[in-house]
């Protein structure tokens, strides 16, 4: 490589040739064109080998074609190289600002026609939208820059480079540089030409830039104009048609702020938007502006005087097939997706994304934390030394990219805060960055969550933080320092709002205990919500040896250094299916919240600045889950921030099934991004009349037997049950493990429980207690009048811990009934995963395929992840009952089970009633094709082996879920600790 191509790669300067200062990403009606499209292209192995291709006459013709905008690594079924995923970890040496020299180099090439009458624009400008990660420019030859910033925008003025006619733009893009160490988010890395490329005509008398701030205050709107125009090119003129505004400014001197009667203000529920254009006799600039304040009073952040309450993700731009490349159908569909969960809030995690999405943000109502593209997590590995954020060698990159950050999105209204960027340490850069960005803006606080001490931010933000240590921040008169602080930055980060810019880590099945999180924001006023990490999994589409389709993760593409399937950690499956997860955090943050008294019920409106006058709300009463009463109730407009008290019509209460009373708000008018009738809030009354729960049948007269026989629908040969109503069937098997989640998995130092152990996983202390091996011993085998008792001794290989597991079969006039008594020994060191029962059920001739059930649905749900379960009767196929997260672990568990019967093709098999404990608690099921074992021992779906039998697991009991993957592990009241259960089963055949 040569001495300046090398200096080239490493250079930390952000680029040569690109325009400065940026610019906004404008909607103008000056000419334009789209170079999007199939290009020409080459990939070299390293910088060194790519051979010069810039001349206008170079033969292309033995090139590859490829789509522009693309990721190089994602076409060609690998002929250009493999996609890349790590998370923390740079993929070549921590050498700052240095990369190797195996650096793939993409070359591409193509023509463009520019239009004759364009030879009367004032300047011919070229744009990229987004090149990862830096790239060089030609033009018919010549050199015109360089630029890096793979998620900013980057201009070049070609004016005198290019001819009407036929053009060639040639551009060299290197995988590696040195602003890849400023790129070490948590994604794939995926070099190319990725966002669009546009070649601009720009009119003699035009507008550079424009910039409308605005403001809102009590009926009444603000304009702070800011214009960037040759003084030749004025007068400029502001028209907003709705509000009856046209203000002309006859000189540069004259722009000046104006005032605006009657608006509507902007928010992310009511999302106000007003058609606004500025012109010259040149040139006209489409905006549509949102009239909003946004402050900070104390410790409360505020929109229009009121808090804000953050329900949010962490999105990255991500799509199996496109990678990082934008496409605004499927954009829309995602936010409109949001929105029907109840997401309010978006965190650009880690870089700003396609400018378009801002305008759908806007549109469609959000509020937004743009993130500038900056994040040197691999740094940590060295204990931050030589981080470029406090390296004055890079402060003009660091500069740079914050830069184009704001400028190009400042006319967001849905744009709240601005955030320096991610997990980059802390410094004098970081702090610079700060410094111009509250010079330049003054109307948006500024966020960065490693600025721990408070230094040059405004609001105090962290990760990952439990829910003790939330309410310690956010309780009245708690004062003592914070991790990291002094007493003197204690007290200021104390003072400022608090908000978890990630928390929830949605890393498989998972997260759990999201309505505890929620329950300090209603608690604490200066808590203000936060960010899921994250909205959805990266996987990428691919197919395995034979043939099959999954979502791969990483290391499925052969890389050296990789972080797994981390990158797997979405509330939204890879192919766009809600994950129970979603269902759990809409119903914990739902707007509208319904409390139970009496023979009525208090709706609570605890939106931002919307009204109920959109919603309409609907009751019904079901006994055993079927529907017998149901209509609207008549509420009056509940205010933000409101309660109303609302009679209840009568209820008609069975006295032999379950009653129970349904209330939902439901969006009373089609919106933009859901249906009439689409469902925001719902909540359940137990309305049920007193039951008795029917004694066991006591039993004294046990003989000892060969326990070899029949009783009703059930065969036993050696007291091990072999038939229920014609078809085989084994078990009662004890079953302790589950396919341990993600969470289960993780050796986070986050533990709370006093059975945990720091940075040791429970998966790990599950499988050193045999769980996952456990072997029988039959102690005894009896036998009575029409009833059939086993006990056993379950244990480990190497273990002396066991459990004692005593089943008791008995058959009466009310049919087959099973009650097990599970009785753990002394010695248990940790939480069980499970305490239940496995039966299995091999095909046949008609295998078990499917579930009716009445209980908790219908979703799986686990002890901390209940809120969106609600009772009721479902149905499902056994595959539906799954869910297909990328790697395989625990799933399909839905708790509370009054009754279930199994279906094949559709015909009834068997009928179960789950029977409560003596505390009253109900077991839950899980109907499977693989086994715990089988399941823990797949990394991919694909690799699930075939199956010929159905599991059914009646579990007493399951551990929580917790979040442990990337925070804090199952709280201590959802931890399942050894103890003695009960299931108690009546068993019957169908018909």
């Amino acid at each position: 490589m040569s001495s300046r191509l090398a200096a080239h790669v490493s250079d930390l300067a952000p680029g040569r040739g690109a325009l400065r200062p940026a610019r906004s990403w404008l909607h103008s009606d000056a000419p334009s064109r789209s170079l999007n499209g199939p290009w020409r292209f080459r990939l070299s192995p390293t910088a060194s080998e790519a051979e010069d291709f810039a001349a206008e006459d170079f033969d292309d013709h033995g090139w590859d074609s490829i789509p522009v905008p693309s990721h190089w690594v994602l076409q060609g079924d690998g002929a250009y190289g493999r996609p890349l995923y790590t998370n923390i970890r740079f993929p070549f040496p921590l050498d700052p600002p240095h990369v190797p020299d195996e650096n793939p180099t993409g070359d591409y090439r193509r023509h463009f026609d520019l239009p004759a009458d364009w030879s009367d624009a004032e300047r011919i400008l070229l744009r990229f939208d987004g090149v990862e990660s830096l790239f060089r420019v030609w033009v018919n030859g010549v050199e015109i820059g360089s630029a890096s910033g793979s998620r900013l925008a980057h201009e070049f003025d070609v004016t005198s480079a290019v001819r009407p006619g036929d053009n060639v733009v040639a551009v060299r893009v290197h995988q590696w540089s040195a602003a890849s160490y400023l790129e070490d988010q948590d994604q794939w890395w995926l070099p190319g030409i990725f966002r669009d490329v546009t070649v601009i005509a720009r009119p003699a008398g035009g507008i550079e830039d424009v910039w409308l701030r605005t403001g809102y205050d009590d009926g009444c709107g603000r304009v702070d104009p800011e214009v960037t125009a040759e003084a030749a090119a004025f007068p400029v003129t502001l028209r907003i048609p709705e509000l009856g505004v046209e203000q002309v400014w006859a000189t540069p001197a004259d722009v000046a702020p104006l005032a605006v009667a009657g608006v509507q203000p902007w928010s992310a529920e009511q999302p106000r938007l007003y058609d606004v254009t500025v012109s010259t006799a040149a040139e006209s600039i489409a905006l549509r502006v949102g009239f909003r304040t946004v402050a900070i009073s104390g410790d409360r952040f505020l929109v229009n005087g009121r808090r804000v309450v953050f329900h949010g993700m962490n999105r990255h731009e991500a799509h199996p097939e496109r990678g990082r490349v934008f496409d605004e159908e499927h954009a829309r569909e995602d936010l409109a997706r949001m929105k029907r969960f109840n997401v309010n809030a978006i965190r650009t995690g880690h870089y700003p994304p396609h400018p378009r999405l801002l305008d759908l943000a806007d549109e469609l109502g959000f509020w937004v934390v743009l993130e500038c593209d900056l994040e040197t997590h691999g740094f940590e590995d060295a204990d931050w030394a030589g981080n470029p954020g406090d390296d004055p060698a890079w402060r003009e990159a660091l500069l740079d990219r914050i830069q184009r950050t704001v400028e190009r999105d400042k006319n967001h209204p849905s744009i709240v805060i601005w955030s320096l960027g991610n997990e980059a340490g802390t410094g004098s850069n970081l702090a610079a960055m700060s410094a111009w960005v509250h010079a330049r803006d003054t109307g948006r606080p500024v966020h960065y969550e490693g600025d721990h001490t408070g230094e040059y931010t405004d609001v105090y933000s962290r990760m990952y933080a439990s829910v003790p240590e939330i309410e310690q921040i956010g309780a009245d008169g708690a004062r003592s320092p914070l991790a990291h602080c002094t007493p003197a930055q204690s007290a200021r980060q104390r003072a400022k709002p608090f908000l978890l810019c990630e928390y929830a880590h949605a890393m498989g099945n998972g997260p759990g205990g999201l309505d505890q999180y929620e329950a300090l924001v209603h608690a604490y006023p200066r808590v203000h919500g936060g960010f899921v990490w994250e909205w959805r999994d990266h996987g990428i589409l691919t197919s395995a040896p034979d043939g099959t389709p999954y979502y791969a993760y990483g290391g499925d593409f052969g890389e050296v250094v990789h972080d797994g399937n981390f990158v797997m950690d979405g509330m939204l499956l890879s192919d766009d299916v809600p994950t129970p997860g979603l269902h759990e955090f809409k119903a914990v943050v739902q707007p509208i919240r319904f409390d139970f008294g009496g023979d009525g019920v208090t709706i609570t409106n605890l939106r931002h600045s919307a009204s109920t006058s959109d919603l309409r709300f609907r009751w019904r009463v079901e006994h055993d889950g079927l529907p017998v009463q149901g209509g609207d109730l008549q509420v009056p407009v509940v205010g933000a921030g409101d309660s109303e008290w609302v009679p209840l019509p009568p209820i008609r209460v069975s006295p032999d099934a379950e009653t129970w009373l349904t209330v939902e708000a439901v969006l009373a008018a089609g919106t933009a991004w859901a249906p009439e009738g689409h469902v925001i809030a719902t909540a359940q009354r137990d309305a049920s009349a007193p039951r008795t729960v029917p004694a066991a049948r006591p039993r004294t007269d046990w003989q000892p037997g060969d326990g070899t026989l029949t009783l009703g629908i059930a065969e036993f040969v050696g007291g091990s049950l072999v038939r229920l109503a014609g078809r085989a069937v084994t078990g009662p098997r004890l079953e302790l493990f589950r396919a341990p989640t993600d969470n289960d998995e993780s050796a986070s130092e986050q533990v709370e429980d006093s059975d945990a152990i720091a940075g040791v996983s429970n998966a790990d202390l599950w499988r050193r207690d045999g769980l996952d091996r456990l072997v029988t011993r039959r102690v005894c085998v009896e036998q009575a009048a029409r009833s059939l008792r086993t006990v056993d001794k379950v244990a480990a290989a190497g273990s002396a811990s066991s459990v004692t597991v005593e089943s008791v079969w008995s058959l009466g006039d009310d049919g087959l009934e099973l009650l097990v008594e599970i009785e753990p020994s002394r010695g248990w060191r940790t939480v069980w995963p499970r305490i239940g029962i496995r039966f299995d059920l091999p095909d046949g001739t008609a295998p078990v395929d499917g579930a009716e059930w009445f209980g908790l649905g219908p979703h799986e749900s686990y002890p901390d992840s209940l809120r969106a379960a609600r009772t009721g009767r479902f149905a499902a196929g056994v595959r539906d009952l799954s869910v297909d997260y990328a790697r395989p672990q625990e799933t399909g568990h839905r708790s509370g089970l009054r009754r279930l019967t199994l279906l094949s093709g559709g015909t009834e098999v068997l009928h179960v009633e789950a029977v409560p404990d003596r505390f009253g608690r109900r077991p839950g099921f899980t109907l499977s094709r693989h086994t715990p074992r089988q399941t823990a021992r797949a990394r991919h779906p694909f690799e699930l082996p075939g199956s010929t039998t159905s599991h059914l697991i009646i579990d007493a009991a399951q551990h929580g879920l917790g979040s442990r993957s990337c925070g804090p592990d199952v709280r201590p009241e959802f931890a399942l600790r050894p103890e003695a259960r009960t299931i108690r089963l009546r068993i019957a055949a169908s018909g």
